[in-house]
C-alpha cells in the first residue's frame, strides 16, 4: 500500500500555509503596534491614522507584504512612500518584536479591498440591479 504524498498549495484562497498565516499575523500585530505607539517619527505617518488589515508572507518567510490603508484613503501614496522611507527602522523593530530565524524584508502596498468593496456595494445599489432583483421577487 502506497502512501499519498502531501503537498501544500500556497496559492490557496486562505493565503498560504498555516505557518505563513501565523507569521503574517505576528508581523501585522507588530507593525500595528509600532504605528499606534507613534514610534515612527515621520511627519506623513504621524499625520495619519493607518490601518494594517493584512500581511502576506512569502513561502520562505523572507518577504512580508504589508497592506496598509490610511483613514478614508487620504494620501495613500504619500503614506506608502513614507513607510518605504522608514523601512529599515520598521524591519529592525519588527525583528525585535517577533522571534524568527531571519527578519523578513518588508514591502508596502495600498490595500485595495476597501475600494473594491465600495465599488461592489455601489453596483448592488444601482437601479439596474434593483430592477433585476425586483423582477426575481415577482416570479
Amino acid at each position: 500500500m502506497t502512501r499519498k504524498k502531501s503537498h501544500r498549495d500556497n496559492s490557496a484562497p486562505g493565503g498560504g500555509s498555516q505557518r505563513q498565516l501565523r507569521v503574517g499575523e505576528l508581523v501585522r500585530h507588530a507593525m500595528a503596534e509600532l504605528l499606534t505607539r507613534g514610534d515612527v517619527h515621520d511627519p506623513v505617518i504621524e499625520g495619519h491614522l493607518i490601518t494594517v488589515p493584512e500581511v502576506r508572507m512569502s513561502p520562505d518567510l523572507r518577504l512580508a507584504t504589508v497592506y496598509v490603508m490610511p483613514l478614508a484613503g487620504r494620501d495613500a501614496e504619500a503614506v506608502v512612500a513614507a513607510l518605504e522611507r522608514n523601512k529599515k527602522f520598521l524591519r529592525t523593530e519588527i525583528a525585535h518584536a517577533i522571534n524568527l530565524k531571519f527578519a523578513p524584508d518588508i514591502r508596502f502596498r495600498i490595500d485595495e479591498r476597501f475600494a473594491e468593496a465600495e465599488r461592489i456595494d455601489k453596483l448592488l445599489r444601482s437601479p439596474e440591479v434593483k430592477r433585476d432583483l425586483d423582477r426575481e421577487d415577482d416570479a
